[in-house]
């Protein structure tokens, strides 16, 4: 009878632990019931996937805080926004009754340790509140264009929502100089009223 050798039972021994660590750390790191469910999945899943265990089980995090969060700010928002992530990129998709929802969800997404992009793709129920969709629409793609040419800015960390004129700025700024940048592209916006600055300065305070 063959016998595997020693230090193939302790590969597979420290296989073992590690994937046991990387559960425990990430539990430990969500601090509720509801992330065990999806960081179990995250660990079976990691086997078909490219990202890796470790990256499996950081975006499972990311998405249960996400969800969690909108859950204990608005359960009718919770029901709507749908929430992926891969590789801390964040895709929100589903359908919000008003603008200002899709605007607090993008905002709340960002607030969550280890996200680094939040895309959004929810869809608007009631547009009625909308004035000139045009207009909105001209004005964000216009400081998207502006904030993919400054070569100062990293563009992928912030988010843009504009609703009724008003430009609602989100995301992650590596200092303040840079968060400045992006503030002051928006408020030269010519269809743009008023700015709101929800840009937070990277000094990983995040949940």
């Amino acid at each position: 009878m063959m016998t595997r050798p020693d230090h193939a039972l302790q590969s597979s021994s420290l296989g073992i632990y590690s994937l046991c660590l990387l559960c425990v750390m990430a539990i430990g790191l969500s601090g509720c019931v509801g992330a065990v469910a999806g960081v179990g999945a995250a660990a079976v899943a990691a086997g078909t996937t490219e990202k890796g265990l470790s990256t499996s089980i950081s975006d499972s995090v990311i998405s249960t805080k996400i969800s969690e969060s909108y859950f204990q700010d608005d359960v009718n928002l919770f029901s709507a926004v749908t929430v992926d992530v891969n590789q801390g990129s964040v895709l929100l998709t589903g359908a919000v009754v008003k603008p200002e929802d899709a605007v607090k969800a993008v905002q709340m997404a960002w607030q969550v340790h280890g996200v680094i992009e939040v895309i959004n793709e929810l869809d608007i129920q009631d547009k009625s509140s909308i004035k000139d969709q045009a207009k909105d629409i001209a004005s964000q793609a216009q400081l998207r264009g502006r904030l993919i040419t400054d070569l100062d800015i990293s563009s992928l960390n912030f988010s843009i929502d504009v609703v009724n004129g008003v430009v609602y700025l989100s995301g992650i700024a590596g200092s303040e100089e840079e968060m400045n940048r992006v503030v002051a592209h928006a408020q030269d916006l010519r269809f743009g009223t008023t700015v709101v600055n929800y840009i937070r300065i990277n000094e990983d305070d995040r949940q």
